[in-house]
């Protein structure tokens, strides 16, 4: 059964840092593009950052290019974002996806619309919340 699993969400105060972790089951990551997106209330989805099945090239977004960073661990099957310096604006639900490779870039997970993808996995989500 594919599953991913994210965790390591919370409150935060402005400034501080998180670090969510992405658990892969069922599948192998570094046959996967593998993508962290946030949703806020009354905002659309956005592709925060993604990286390529081979873990050497990473997408961010320019809202948190230079704050956040996004690595994976094969060895464990599992994908990180690092988030420094956070503002209340990272506010947001934050998903993990998972695609084959053969299927999408990493570029191409990031910038894709809501429900254009296919052979796609989510995650149930974290919440991240930054506030003082």
């Amino acid at each position: 059964q594919v599953q991913l699993v994210e965790s390591g969400g919370g409150l935060v105060q402005p400034g501080g840092s998180l670090r969510l972790s992405c658990a892969a089951s069922g599948f192998t990551l570094n046959y996967y593009t593998i993508g962290w997106f946030r949703q806020a209330p009354g905002k659309e989805r956005e592709g925060v950052s993604c990286i390529s099945s081979s873990g050497g090239s990473t997408y961010y977004a320019s809202s948190v290019k230079g704050r956040f960073t996004l690595s994976s661990d094969n060895g464990k099957n599992t994908v990180y974002l690092q988030m420094n310096s956070l503002k209340p604006e990272d506010t947001a639900v934050y998903y993990c996806a998972a695609v084959p490779a053969y299927y999408t870039n990493y570029v191409g997970l990031c910038r894709s619309a809501p429900g254009s993808l296919l052979l796609d996995y989510w995650g149930q989500g974290t919440q991240v919340t930054v506030s003082s």
